[in-house]
């Protein structure tokens, strides 16, 4: 039975993807950057079986049905479509990070599945298109398929919506110190927020001034200049969370222990520490730092009171097939 394992990373998004000009396709309302996420894996095996009688999806041993297996199946289809291989597959996967909780979960889920449904269907797909399908099933997936630091280029269509990397993994020693304030599954995930996003008023002008703040952080990335990076990341952090509370019904997803370590942060930075916070859809709080910092970094968030865990983690590489363990 045609078989493939892949892993990906999630990423951090240094400027947001939120809105979508086609909810179906997950064509964004605007481009978006991020990193990949060294040492937080997903790892997704695909088998293609002729004696399944629809799609099965296993995440962390448990069977998942509903909305959670219709993703994986929309991801499936087009494979299928693209293969002409008309057996259902049985997908398992697990990550050593939560799920659900603001760290990208999505995206390194569907990056791997992108690239082990169709190493397992018989397709030879080059980034791009390995990167359009893994957009299917979460939009910032596409930005976990190539490596490093990555653009997604939101484009008008399915054909030229996708992602690139603009500098590799090696290009600059960051970390991203996670500060882990809730493992809880958030209430409202991203695919429904989305859609909320044009129930703001302030998504309009989010969107317009999206390419200025791309060209700023890009230019930041290319130039290892950790002082813009960490002025227009937050900027920007705080502009996508301004929309979700201001969506028709707002998306609060801040804890106190959230703001306490924003403030932190902040105080840290005025001290002479070099940092910088961006949150993504969830409490959790990504600080990002120079490597040689990090470990000074994730001290300091350990004693923050409500801070459960720090995760650390440097640029990350793209989605890859592996072998089976």
């Amino acid at each position: 039975m045609p078989t493939a394992t892949a892993e990906a990373h999630p990423n951090i998004a240094f400027i947001k993807y939120w809105g979508n000009r086609d909810h179906e396709a997950r064509i964004p309302s605007n481009g978006s950057l991020s990193m990949n996420l060294a040492g937080l894996v997903t790892r997704t095996t695909v088998t293609f079986r002729p004696d399944l009688p629809g799609d099965r999806l296993i995440l962390h041993g448990h069977h998942v049905r509903g909305r959670g297996l219709a993703r994986v199946v929309r991801v499936l289809d087009r494979v299928r479509l693209w293969s002409g291989l008309h057996w259902h597959a049985e997908v398992r996967s697990e990550n050593n990070f939560p799920t659900g909780a603001g760290v990208a979960s999505s995206a390194a889920a569907f990056a791997a599945l992108a690239v082990a449904a169709a190493a397992a269907a018989g397709l030879d797909l080059p980034p791009r298109d390995l990167s359009r399908l893994a957009r299917l099933g979460s939009g910032s997936a596409c930005r976990s398929v190539p490596p490093g630091f990555v653009e997604w280029l939101p484009g008008s269509s399915d054909e030229d919506s996708f992602a690139v990397s603009i500098a590799p993994p090696e290009h600059w020693a960051l970390a991203d110190c996670i500060a882990l304030v809730s493992q809880r599954h958030k209430a409202v995930g991203s695919t429904e927020g989305h859609r909320l996003a044009e129930t703001s008023p302030l998504q309009n002008a989010r969107v317009a001034d999206a390419p200025r703040r791309l060209a700023v952080c890009r230019a930041a990335i290319l130039q290892r200049d950790f002082d813009a990076l960490a002025e227009i990341v937050e900027a920007d952090c705080h502009i996508m969370h301004a929309v979700m509370q201001t969506s028709r019904p707002p998306l609060i997803y801040w804890t106190p222990t959230t703001l306490a370590v924003m403030h932190a942060v902040r105080r840290w930075r005025r001290e002479g520490l070099p940092v910088a916070y961006t949150i993504d859809a969830g409490p959790n709080v990504h600080v990002l730092c120079p490597q040689e910092k990090a470990s000074e970094v994730k001290a300091r968030l350990l004693r923050l009171r409500g801070v459960r865990q720090v995760l650390v983690a440097t640029p990350g590489g793209g989605a890859r097939l592996v072998g089976e363990k």
